[in-house]
């Protein structure tokens, strides 16, 4: 609770949406990402864990791997997703974990959200699970993909409505991989732009 009061006063932190995370039930959470800092600031407002995947290699570093590896980060290989790696993740969503991912698999430097890998497809098709979108600003000007200071810089997080697994069915189906990425891509990018707007003091653009 301490860590989770300071960060949230340092940042400045605000999260709104929080009505489209139900208190149980299991689900994908897809979010921008601009920062190590992102994980944890999706799940500061929420009273439920949240089963990340994150690099491989980020185990082998000081501290951070020693943090991944006391919570309920799995490990999973930037080019190549295991079958095993994905089974585990659909097994934790169906008992009921919520279980994140960041898609562009990269961390932004500008705060412009980039491209989604199409890794989660194989994730979307085989759980008749609720994806919900995430969107960060702020977290790549507090730590930066290149600083190892936190700066108190605002942070704003922004969950919206989930996807729901009726209205992406067809576009599971095979061939309609890229229809289904941008879909979801297009779902996060209205949560992050709302998130930067919210940020800036800005109204949101129609």
């Amino acid at each position: 609770m301490p860590s989770r009061v300071f960060f949230a006063v340092w940042l400045r932190y605000r999260a709104r949406g929080l009505e489209h995370i139900p208190a149980e039930g299991g689900g994908l959470i897809l979010a921008n990402h601009l920062s190590f800092l992102d994980p944890l600031m999706i799940g500061l407002p929420l009273s439920r864990p949240i089963s990340y995947l994150a690099r491989d290699n980020l185990f082998r570093v000081p501290v951070i791997g020693w943090i991944l590896r006391q919570t309920y980060v799995k490990p999973i290989s930037r080019e190549n997703a295991s079958t095993a790696t994905i089974r585990d993740t659909v097994q934790r969503a169906e008992q009921g974990f919520l279980c994140g991912l960041f898609p562009e698999g990269t961390r932004s430097e500008s705060g412009e959200m980039g491209e989604f890998k199409p890794g989660f497809i194989a994730l979307a098709r085989r759980l008749d699970l609720p994806i919900y979108p995430v969107g960060i600003a702020g977290t790549h000007l507090a730590l930066g993909r290149k600083s190892c200071v936190l700066k108190p810089y605002r942070v704003r997080v922004v969950f919206g409505p989930p996807i729901l697994p009726g209205e992406i069915a067809e576009l599971k189906e095979r061939g309609r991989e890229q229809e289904l990425v941008e879909f979801v891509r297009s779902r996060v990018l209205a949560c992050q732009r709302e998130a930067e707007c919210w940020r800036l003091g800005r109204p949101v653009p129609s």
